[in-house]
């Protein structure tokens, strides 16, 4: 897609390539925020959730108030707006995002029971916009341990509770990950069966670590 000046993306004066930019994908309770938090400091990186803010202060009353085709355009311009925070803050240090491209398309079409296809192809306009990621790790584990990381959450949201309370989500947020992590270059399956969150950071850095040597 050919872009007018206008909607470029802002180019910044750097001078050697750009930092790692890693992604957290999988769905809620399975230990996203505790693996970014965790690469975050071993990393010394810039941490960043999708939808960030303003957007995140916004996201109730949207999926309240508004219909599937308007949600989804809040949530792409959340979207666009993460990426152009990635593009900056990866000029000085590597990036772990929280969510990212796969978890707005893969939530929005488990919400509204719409095919992960139509949403990209939707969605597609604009996808070339975004930062691409060195590596998208999807994290995986069995429904009785995302139960139990479940139980134990401290912040459960509506996203949270509705991965088991509303039928048949949970199947389908599953088939959705599969299927963006499919078309995703950049993905890497983690299987986090058993293993704690130290030893998943340390797998994860020494997938980056292989890359830089």
């Amino acid at each position: 897609m050919n872009l007018s000046v206008a909607y470029e993306p802002r180019t910044y004066d750097h001078h050697g390539p750009d930092q790692p930019f890693v992604v957290l994908e999988g769905v809620s309770g399975i230990g996203k925020s505790t693996l970014a938090r965790l690469l975050t400091h071993q990393l010394r990186a810039t941490s960043l959730h999708t939808l960030p803010r303003p957007h995140s202060d916004w996201s109730k009353q949207i999926n309240s108030q508004l219909n599937a085709l308007p949600q989804l355009c809040f949530y792409l311009s959340g979207l666009l707006h993460a990426s152009d925070r990635v593009r900056t803050a990866q000029k000085v240090s590597p990036v772990i995002a929280d969510r990212y491209q796969s978890s707005v398309l893969a939530c929005h079409a488990a919400v509204h029971n719409i095919p992960v296809e139509q949403v990209r192809q939707l969605a597609s306009p604009f996808l070339p916009y975004l930062v691409q990621p060195t590596f998208t790790f999807y994290l995986l584990c069995s429904e009785e341990t995302l139960r139990a990381r479940m139980r134990s959450k401290p912040d459960l949201k509506q996203d949270d509770t509705d991965l088991f309370a509303v039928p048949g989500r949970l199947e389908q947020l599953l088939v959705n990950f599969e299927a963006t992590a499919a078309a995703d270059q950049s993905a890497i399956s983690v299987d986090t069966e058993g293993k704690t969150p130290d030893q998943l950071v340390h797998e994860i850095v020494h997938t980056l670590e292989r890359i830089r040597a």
